[in-house]
Protein backbone atom coordinates (compact mmCIF):
# COMPACT_ATOMS: atom_id res chain seq x y z
CA UNK A 1 0.00 0.00 0.00
CA UNK A 2 1.56 3.25 -1.12
CA UNK A 3 0.36 6.46 0.49
CA UNK A 4 1.27 9.72 -1.18
CA UNK A 5 2.78 12.45 0.97
CA UNK A 6 -0.23 14.72 0.51
CA UNK A 7 -2.65 11.96 1.54
CA UNK A 8 -0.48 11.14 4.57
CA UNK A 9 -0.47 14.79 5.68
CA UNK A 10 -4.26 14.91 5.20
CA UNK A 11 -4.66 11.84 7.43
CA UNK A 12 -2.31 13.40 10.00
CA UNK A 13 -4.43 16.58 10.00
CA UNK A 14 -7.52 14.41 10.56
CA UNK A 15 -5.78 12.91 13.59
CA UNK A 16 -5.09 16.44 14.88
CA UNK A 17 -8.77 17.31 14.49
CA UNK A 18 -9.81 14.09 16.24
CA UNK A 19 -7.65 15.08 19.21
CA UNK A 20 -9.19 18.57 19.31
CA UNK A 21 -6.32 20.55 17.80
CA UNK A 22 -6.86 23.41 15.38
CA UNK A 23 -4.49 23.34 12.42
CA UNK A 24 -2.28 26.45 12.35
CA UNK A 25 -0.07 25.47 9.41
CA UNK A 26 0.42 22.40 7.24
CA UNK A 27 2.31 21.11 4.23
CA UNK A 28 0.47 20.74 0.93
CA UNK A 29 -2.32 23.01 2.14
CA UNK A 30 -4.32 25.35 -0.04
CA UNK A 31 -5.32 28.03 2.46
CA UNK A 32 -2.92 27.46 5.36
CA UNK A 33 0.75 28.44 5.21
CA UNK A 34 3.56 25.88 5.13
CA UNK A 35 5.16 25.35 8.56
CA UNK A 36 8.65 26.71 8.92
CA UNK A 37 11.48 24.33 9.75
CA UNK A 38 12.14 23.72 13.43
CA UNK A 39 15.87 23.66 13.88
CA UNK A 40 17.12 21.84 10.82
CA UNK A 41 14.12 19.53 10.61
CA UNK A 42 11.03 19.91 8.46
CA UNK A 43 7.63 19.27 10.03
CA UNK A 44 4.30 18.51 8.35
CA UNK A 45 1.65 20.05 10.64
CA UNK A 46 1.51 22.52 13.52
CA UNK A 47 -1.64 22.61 15.63
CA UNK A 48 -3.01 24.50 18.60
CA UNK A 49 -5.56 23.77 21.32
CA UNK A 50 -6.05 26.80 23.60
CA UNK A 51 -2.60 27.16 25.24
CA UNK A 52 -1.22 23.82 24.05
CA UNK A 53 0.68 23.34 20.81
CA UNK A 54 1.49 20.21 18.83
CA UNK A 55 3.88 19.32 16.03
CA UNK A 56 2.88 16.71 13.48
CA UNK A 57 5.41 14.59 11.65
CA UNK A 58 4.83 11.83 9.10
CA UNK A 59 7.63 9.29 8.77
CA UNK A 60 8.16 7.70 5.38
CA UNK A 61 9.93 4.37 4.90
CA UNK A 62 13.18 6.16 4.01
CA UNK A 63 13.04 8.39 7.12
CA UNK A 64 12.43 5.41 9.42
CA UNK A 65 15.68 3.78 8.33
CA UNK A 66 17.80 6.97 8.51
CA UNK A 67 20.43 7.12 11.23
CA UNK A 68 19.41 10.59 12.50
CA UNK A 69 15.79 9.64 13.27
CA UNK A 70 16.32 9.46 17.05
CA UNK A 71 18.07 12.82 17.00
CA UNK A 72 15.14 14.32 15.08
CA UNK A 73 12.55 12.85 17.47
CA UNK A 74 14.50 13.93 20.56
CA UNK A 75 14.90 17.46 19.24
CA UNK A 76 11.27 17.95 18.19
CA UNK A 77 9.78 16.28 21.29
CA UNK A 78 11.86 18.40 23.67
CA UNK A 79 10.53 21.71 22.29
CA UNK A 80 8.77 24.12 24.64
CA UNK A 81 6.66 27.22 24.06
CA UNK A 82 8.56 30.49 23.99
CA UNK A 83 7.06 32.40 26.91
CA UNK A 84 5.24 29.88 29.12
CA UNK A 85 7.78 27.04 28.63
CA UNK A 86 5.03 24.44 28.24
CA UNK A 87 5.98 21.21 26.50
CA UNK A 88 4.88 20.84 22.88
CA UNK A 89 3.41 17.47 21.93
CA UNK A 90 4.94 15.61 18.99
CA UNK A 91 2.45 13.56 17.00
CA UNK A 92 4.24 11.02 14.82
CA UNK A 93 2.31 9.40 12.00
CA UNK A 94 3.69 6.08 10.83
CA UNK A 95 2.50 3.72 8.08
CA UNK A 96 0.82 0.68 9.63
CA UNK A 97 3.50 -1.63 8.26
CA UNK A 98 6.28 0.05 10.29
CA UNK A 99 4.32 0.92 13.46
CA UNK A 100 5.87 -1.77 15.71
CA UNK A 101 9.36 -0.98 14.51
CA UNK A 102 9.03 2.73 15.34
CA UNK A 103 7.39 1.92 18.68
CA UNK A 104 10.40 -0.22 19.61
CA UNK A 105 12.71 2.55 18.44
CA UNK A 106 10.97 5.00 20.79
CA UNK A 107 12.02 2.89 23.80
CA UNK A 108 15.53 4.37 23.28
CA UNK A 109 14.20 7.90 23.83
CA UNK A 110 14.52 9.52 27.26
CA UNK A 111 11.46 9.06 29.52
CA UNK A 112 10.90 12.82 30.00
CA UNK A 113 10.86 13.34 26.24
CA UNK A 114 8.72 10.25 25.61
CA UNK A 115 5.84 11.82 27.58
CA UNK A 116 5.49 14.44 24.84
CA UNK A 117 5.31 11.89 22.00
CA UNK A 118 2.13 10.37 20.62
CA UNK A 119 2.49 7.68 17.98
CA UNK A 120 -0.35 7.04 15.55
CA UNK A 121 -0.94 4.71 12.62
CA UNK A 122 -1.59 6.25 9.23
CA UNK A 123 -3.90 3.91 7.35
CA UNK A 124 -5.39 4.77 4.00
CA UNK A 125 -8.98 3.71 4.28
CA UNK A 126 -10.87 2.56 1.24
CA UNK A 127 -14.44 2.74 2.35
CA UNK A 128 -16.97 1.41 -0.08
CA UNK A 129 -20.58 2.36 0.15
CA UNK A 130 -23.07 -0.19 1.42
CA UNK A 131 -24.86 -0.17 -1.91
CA UNK A 132 -21.82 -1.41 -3.77
CA UNK A 133 -21.28 -4.32 -1.40
CA UNK A 134 -24.86 -5.62 -1.46
CA UNK A 135 -25.82 -8.41 -3.82
CA UNK A 136 -27.90 -7.26 -6.78
CA UNK A 137 -31.50 -8.39 -6.44
CA UNK A 138 -33.75 -9.60 -9.18
CA UNK A 139 -36.68 -7.43 -10.06
CA UNK A 140 -40.02 -8.95 -9.16
CA UNK A 141 -42.16 -6.64 -11.28
CA UNK A 142 -41.04 -4.82 -14.37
Amino acid sequence: MNITEKKAVDLLVNEFWRMGYFTVSRRFGIYLPEPSSIGRFKVDVIGRQKDKYAIGLFLTKEEIFKSDLLEKINYLASRRTKFSARPIMLLIGVPDKYFKQVKELLTNVDEKVRKNIKLTRIIEENLESIRNTRQPKKMIFS
